[in-house]
């Protein structure tokens, strides 16, 4: 039962309708119930579920002792024993293929590991430092850990925003369910329209990577950053609709990042909920930016480096982190450069021509790294970059090359289109327009009209076909 299949919004109408049915104070219970059903029905074995509950047990446990004994001793031991899992499930093999020679191991991963690891040591440390009082309740508790929508692929909650929303049950609000309906088929929008059909030139052009060099490693760049985008944020879009749909608020997770004008302002944009973790849990406990320049660098390689280590294993993973620790380290080097430059092309007076080459420049940056990122390893990262300066096949865009690469012409304007869309409103929300409040003040007719033209065009448009997987959310597999 995955977010993109039939089966999960009939479970989550069945939820929903049996949480506006009973009273408030037991609506928590319903969450649980269903979070517990869920994560279940997700698994393929019992094991993962015997996993999580051992995790949820350890830190259950750590925070009330933190809570009589705040000793760094204390919460270091918790923290450790809540990594080693995460360690090996995820890094395991690559330890013990790449490092140590020796056969892989067939790990139980269970589902989220990445996720719900972040959001207990992110609680045990809140405890630690007297920000938030330890839950006594160890039920209430495994509903933090597990609230379903969003234990797939994150946000990743802090306790003090997202328990409480739990743990009080919440009346019937059109406007918040409304707004969640919308939410999920944003999601559906973005996944089946966007990202899934990027995904089918990405993978050409990255699983036969010595086939294709120069301008076409360009476009499955610029593609497989569109298609991690819109993928990922249609799952987080999904969570935080079916979220609203029992009153619930989750954290954002996104802020248009392709719109950033630095490498910088970028991850104030992506993925925001692991980027303020990476801040509060990592950056600043190193000293952040209070112990001079070079150690304020020191500190932003090393956070880098860890959410290098977080997203997988491998070294082109923990090079990717390198080098977004490098955009920043250079930016900041070089601000007084930059002034000058703009100052001596005119920008200055050019203020809108000045953001959108800093926007088109960050995008590079950012789509660079992403090949590394995307690609088997290392070397074969390296070598599509280096592809791309050697190689100038620029008449791929002109000799219909570009459609011997699994999309047909219509499927290649479906997907233009549906880019430009997305383009579009993000700019538009990016000066303050909030599309959802338009469309509510819209008569009962005119809205329903406007639901069945989108979920048509998405189930007529969508990337549905033979062999298509609904399940593949990217993220999913962090």
């Amino acid at each position: 039962m995955t977010y993109m299949s039939f089966p999960f919004y009939v479970f989550v109408l069945a939820a929903v309708a049996v949480y506006y049915i009973i009273p408030l104070k037991g609506r928590w219970i319903v969450l649980l119930g269903a979070s517990i059903f869920f994560y279940w029905q997700a698994l393929e074995t019992g094991a993962g579920m015997a996993v999580i509950l051992l995790t949820i047990a350890i830190a259950y446990g750590a925070g009330l002792l933190l809570q009589r004994v705040r000793k760094r001793s204390i919460l270091a031991g918790a923290v450790l024993l809540l990594v080693i899992p995460w360690l090996c499930m995820k890094n395991g093999n690559y330890i013990l293929e790449i490092l140590l020679h020796r056969d892989a191991v067939a790990w139980i991963v269970p589902l989220g590991i990445s996720f719900y690891t972040l959001q207990m040591i992110s609680y045990l440390a809140d405890v630690y430092q007297g920000k938030t009082e330890a839950q006594r309740n160890p039920a209430k508790f495994a509903l933090y850990v597990m609230f379903f929508p969003q234990i797939v692929q994150g946000p990743i909650p802090r306790y003090d925003r997202l328990a409480g929303q739990l743990y009080a049950g919440h009346s019937f609000c059109e406007r918040t369910v409304v707004g969640g309906f919308y939410r999920i088929l944003w999601g559906f929008f973005l996944k089946l329209m966007i990202a899934d059909r990027a995904a089918v030139v990405v993978d050409e052009i990255f699983e036969n990577h010595h086939q294709y060099v120069g301008c076409y490693v360009l476009v499955a760049g610029v593609l497989y950053s569109i298609q991690l985008y819109t993928d990922f944020a249609a799952c987080i879009s999904i969570s935080k609709g079916v979220a609203n749909l029992f009153g619930i608020e989750l954290a954002d997770n996104f802020n248009h990042p392709y719109l950033a004008v630095s490498v910088k302002d970028f991850w104030h944009r992506w993925h925001m909920s692991l980027s303020e973790w990476l801040k509060d849990y990592v950056y600043i406990p190193l000293g952040g930016s209070r112990k001079g320049k070079i150690r304020t660098f020191i500190n932003l390689i090393i956070t880098f480096v860890v959410s290098g280590i977080w997203h997988g294993a491998g070294m082109r993973f923990i090079v990717w982190g390198l080098l977004h620790a490098a955009y920043q380290i250079a930016g900041q080097l070089t601000q007084g450069i930059q002034r000058k430059a703009a100052k001596i092309t005119g920008l200055t007076q050019a203020p809108q021509a000045r953001v959108w080459i800093r926007r088109a420049w960050t995008f590079l940056c950012v789509m660079t790294a992403w090949i590394i990122f995307r690609a088997g390893n290392l070397r074969i990262g390296l070598q599509m970059i280096g592809s791309m300066f050697r190689v100038w096949n620029v008449w791929i865009f002109t000799n219909d090359a570009l459609l011997a690469l699994g999309l047909n012409w219509k499927e290649w304007v479906v997907l233009i289109v549906s880019i430009l869309i997305l383009f579009v409103v993000s700019v538009k929300q990016e000066k303050g327009i909030v599309f959802s409040d338009g469309i509510f003040r819209q008569p009962v007719y005119i809205r329903w009209a406007l639901y069945l033209v989108v979920i048509f065009g998405i189930m007529t448009y969508g990337a549905y076909g033979m062999g298509y997987d609904s399940q593949a959310f990217i993220y999913g597999g962090f």
